[in-house]
């Protein structure tokens, strides 16, 4: 026994030794102890049932590399956000600048949550449902909200794939659908679509071909049957990439997280090659240093880098508990934090050198247009051919000759030049029309790939890419409702899989009706962001605050085989609840100085128009925020008023595999001593005692020995290091 225990210390003093059970624990051999005379609880020991527990752990589903885990982490947290989102709010706050909060604030607050949400799965090994109610079963209801955030975002961003889907089948014809206006035959008359006239190609075929969308979301207008038909191919590949758990998701990876990077070093390569791709580059990264001092950009950047690694949505929890307890899961979390940036940081290269290529033919589309208005002025002698400069050539005019001659004629002419109807076609401008989400993929890269040669084919890879990146981010959202789930009401994994697939498919036909797409706003808007983030902060509390950090850090200890960084200890338990706190608060605010509203589509006005959600759609706004936060308080009422049972409210010891698994942390100190050491022998505790938060494994209890050389019992029992027996 090592010389500073208590009991060594006692046999070599004659002073008064206070032992815990901790100490005395510590240092005794296993026992089995349901099958020896120290089964306190009197429960009988079935063979049969722990040999079924021993089986059920040992074939605990298991990632056949290493390097099939790291590509189902990258596929889940590189998706469609990298690719539309993250180039949106970079060219929005500041260019190259906005990179500085971002990679701080993926230190401060991503790398160490992510990590802890790797270790935590990988030392539980249960899905988030277990996790939690393992840690702190009055916080259990994080693992039931993180399943419901997960369905809701799962509904809406299978329709994203089904679009995807739709333009990828489309893809396969020259000229593309999308490149030019159709034609309407009115008799002998042939006029082009008004609707696509006012407005453009790629536009008139995202909203009326593909989407028929209605004015407003007032205005259901039917199913889509078109959509729906991509929704039901998109539901079912999801359903086969998850049938089998990860034994069929792990090979889905191999492919859905290695193409995308194959496609975006191909369109990288292309559009560095194509006219203006410097210009879209260079206008990407010139840093506005001033964007630093706004809050809003910290705000959105820290938002993206929660959202980026998939924190609180019980994937990343649910991949890491398929790992093997010694795997290098800070190695891991420091390699996936790190490719997602990267990626990020490529996805905007890539798009930026296309959206230069398509500023510039734009803005040579503009120099012409204008130049046919200025011939025509000189012609009607509205201008004099005077203010037009000796040098410049109609026939081969450029864009600075342009400007030039715009400068002129708006210098001469200047209390009538808004008569004129002149546009100033500067390159800048058309590189500062930011666009995000559908509006990016759907649009305006769809409308730049109209001009690169060989189009259907970069067409087809670009929505294949869409559809990888939809996907590894689906298996892993949905992974975090299957894992928790499957682990905890042991429902057959096929037979769920397949039910939880057609019942979403069928919620999900309304985002497939002509007003679906405002739907999907809604969700994408509203339905996550603020119960993820209350979300993240308690999973946050439960481990730093309620499980201790230090304790924390030691079971890491054990379990990697050395001491995670004292970084880690400071961020998990005061900066990244901070952090995450101000968050919150932030986008609370922000939900409050924006009105709920959506960009609808006015089919006369052949335009977008902002328009507030009417009173029911606010309702079931309020409604997706509420419900998806709802098993919070209520696990943690019925828990606290023991309404419900949260495990614990036993003591119980489990041998396993040469370890005890031991839960006394329902117990008042009184109790527990009364239970261990009974002081008086006639007493004897409630069997239903006072319930007090579980600690976790290994956990200290305050209890005193008394004098008595090894307490009623002459034997001791150890703490297990692992939950497999008890959850």
């Amino acid at each position: 026994m090592p010389k500073n225990s208590k009991v060594t210390q006692r046999e070599h003093s004659s002073e008064h030794v206070t032992e815990s059970v901790a100490d005395l624990l510590a240092h005794q051999e296993p026992v089995d102890y349901k099958r020896s005379v120290l089964n306190v609880t009197g429960e009988a020991w079935d063979k049969q049932k722990e040999g079924d527990e021993d089986l059920e752990a040992e074939n605990r589903p298991a990632w056949n590399s290493k390097l099939q885990y790291i590509l189902a982490q990258i596929g889940y947290s590189v998706g469609l956000g990298n690719v539309w989102r993250f180039p949106y709010l970079c060219q929005k706050n500041g260019g190259g600048a906005y990179l500085v909060p971002y990679l701080v604030l993926l230190v401060i607050i991503g790398l160490p949550l992510f990590f802890l949400e790797l270790a935590v799965g990988q030392r539980i090994r249960r899905g988030s449902i277990g996790v939690w109610n393992y840690i702190c079963p009055r916080l259990g209801g994080i693992g039931y909200a993180s399943c419901l955030v997960c369905f809701f975002v799962g509904l809406y961003y299978n329709v994203i794939i089904g679009w995807s889907i739709f333009y990828f089948f489309k893809s396969f014809q020259y000229p593309l659908p999308w490149s030019e206006c159709p034609v309407v035959r009115n008799g002998s008359v042939a006029v082009v679509e008004t609707e696509c006239e006012r407005s453009s190609a790629t536009t008139y075929f995202w909203y009326r071909e593909t989407l028929d969308i209605s004015n407003s979301i007032s205005e259901s207008g039917g199913l889509n049957w078109k959509m729906t038909l991509c929704l039901l191919v998109a539901w079912s590949l999801v359903g086969l990439a998850m049938i089998k758990g990860i034994q069929s998701s792990g090979k889905v990876m191999y492919f859905s997280s290695l193409f995308p990077y194959l496609v975006l070093v191909c369109f990288l390569v292309r559009g560095l090659l194509l006219r203006g791709a410097v210009d879209g580059i260079m206008h990407m990264f010139t840093p506005k240093l001033d964007k630093m001092l706004d809050p809003q950009v910290w705000r959105e950047a820290a938002t993206q880098v929660f959202f980026a690694l998939g924190l609180g949505f019980g994937g990343v929890i649910a991949f890491s508990s398929y790992n093997k307890q010694d795997n290098n899961c800070h190695f891991d979390a420091t390699l996936v934090s790190f490719i997602n940036f990267f990626t990020s940081v490529l996805a905007t290269l890539v798009v930026f050198a296309v959206l230069g290529f398509k500023a510039n033919i734009m803005n040579e589309k503009c120099v012409v247009e204008n130049a046919e208005k200025i011939l025509g002025y000189l012609n009607t002698n509205v201008l004099s051919h005077d203010l037009i400069p000796p040098h410049v050539n109609f026939s081969h005019l450029t864009a600075k000759d342009y400007n030039e001659m715009y400068r002129v004629i708006m210098t001469v002419k200047e209390g009538h030049f808004k008569e004129l109807g002149l546009d100033a076609c500067l390159l800048e401008d058309e590189l500062n029309k930011s666009v995000q989400g559908t509006g990016l993929a759907f649009i305006a890269f769809t409308e730049a790939m109209t001009h690169f040669p060989a189009s259907p084919f970069w067409s087809v890879m670009f929505f294949l890419m869409l559809i990888n990146l939809g996907l590894g981010s689906m298996i892993g959202t949905m992974s975090g409702i299957t894992t928790p789930i499957i682990d905890t009401f042991k429902v057959r994994k096929e037979v769920f899989t397949v039910g939880c697939c057609i019942f979403a498919f069928l919620v999900g036909l309304i985002f497939v009706q002509r007003s679906g797409n405002y739907f999907v706003t809604m969700f994408d808007d509203y339905s996550a962001t603020l119960p993820l983030t209350v979300v993240v902060i308690l999973e946050n509390i439960a481990v730093a605050w309620i499980y201790g950090t230090k304790k924390f850090m030691q079971e890491l200890t054990e379990m990697l085989g050395f001491r995670p960084y004292q970084f880690y200890y400071y961020t998990w338990k005061y900066v990244s609840p901070i952090c995450m706190a101000v968050l919150m608060t932030a986008s609370i605010i922000q939900l409050g100085v924006s009105p709920p509203g959506y960009s609808a589509w006015i089919r006369e006005e052949a335009a977008e128009k902002f328009l507030f959600y009417p009173t029911w759609a606010m309702a079931i706004l309020i409604s997706l925020i509420l419900l998806a936060s709802l098993p919070l308080p209520l696990v943690f009422i019925l828990r606290q008023f023991h309404l419900v049972s949260d495990g614990s409210n036993a003591l119980s010891v489990t041998y396993k595999k040469g370890r005890m698994m031991k839960d006394i942390s329902n117990l008042e100190d009184n109790d527990e001593t009364r239970f261990i050491l009974s002081k008086v022998p006639s007493e004897t505790p409630s069997p239903m005692p006072t319930h007090r938060s579980y600690l976790g494994p290994g956990s200290s209890s305050p209890l005193e020995m008394s004098s008595a050389p090894n307490g009623r019992y002459g034997s001791g029992y150890l703490l297990a290091s692992t939950p497999e027996s008890e959850l």
